[in-house]
């Protein structure tokens, strides 16, 4: 399939995990791909795999921010898609109880500013273009609770969905869809490094999935380009839960 021929899209967070991984596809599918990332070796190797771009920005800078969707406009002449993935999950965001204030503010900053300023930039390039899908990251924690807090992220990924919503609606008669990309847990680096520091966490999660696994990274980036594409055209402001079965589970299967 080529559903993305012609089209730029734009990714953040792209120098690993899910944003490594939607980024391959979306360029298998005939996308030109801007990487950004703060992490200069992983966002020029994903550049260099996907022939496309690669711009080094700090997705909670506004301006830098502003510069990177201006690029992409720059380099290929218009910008189709915005997945807006940077996220972060440090391990001093837990219960209440323990997260400082500056641990919340930095998961609020990287989290959820960092998708309202993307938007924000992405959106007037759309709207001159009368076209556009935004994806934005958000998890299956902004519809559920859990008793093995991140308190921050959980609050975040909630304000994402939130936002994606409105915007959804708000600029839905200009050509312009938004959608939030809900995950499950994601066989990522940031998963395995939490995991790792509590192995009994990790297992008081993976027993709540029906699939009986984590995701893999490529199964969420084959959601993104399904929400990305025309495929989707009918969808918009929707929570698309990509999450094992988690979200409709009441005890899962023996």
């Amino acid at each position: 399939m080529q559903r993305f021929d012609g089209r730029v899209a734009v990714i953040t967070g792209a120098g690993s995990g899910i944003g490594r991984a939607t980024a391959l596809r979306l360029a298998r599918e005939g996308a030109r791909i801007v990487a950004v990332d703060v992490d200069v070796e992983g966002g020029e190797r994903v550049a260099k795999d996907t022939d496309g771009l690669f711009v080094r920005a700090d997705v909670t800078d506004e301006d830098q921010v502003r510069e990177a969707f201006a690029t992409a406009r720059s380099a290929y002449g218009s910008v189709d898609v915005a997945f807006n993935n940077a996220g972060i999950s440090p391990p001093d965001d837990d219960s209440i109880l323990t997260t400082g204030i500056d641990a919340w503010r930095r998961v609020q900053e990287v989290n959820l500013t960092s998708v309202y300023l993307c938007c924000k930039y992405a959106l007037p390039h759309m709207r001159e273009q009368g076209r556009g899908s935004i994806v934005n990251t958000a998890s299956f924690v902004a519809t559920m609770g859990a008793a093995t807090s991140q308190i921050s992220y959980t609050a975040s990924k909630g304000g994402v969905l939130a936002l994606s919503r409105e915007l959804g609606v708000q600029f839905a008669r200009e050509g312009i869809r938004v959608n939030a990309l809900s995950p499950g847990p994601v066989n990522t680096p940031l998963l395995q490094e939490l995991f790792a520091k509590d192995p009994e966490r990790a297992q008081r999660r993976l027993v709540h999935v029906p699939l009986g696994r984590f995701a893999e990274v490529t199964e969420i980036a084959a959601a993104v380009a399904f929400l990305a594409s025309d495929d989707a055209s009918f969808i918009t402001a929707s929570n698309f839960l990509v999450d094992g079965g988690i979200s409709g589970a009441y005890v899962t299967p023996l």
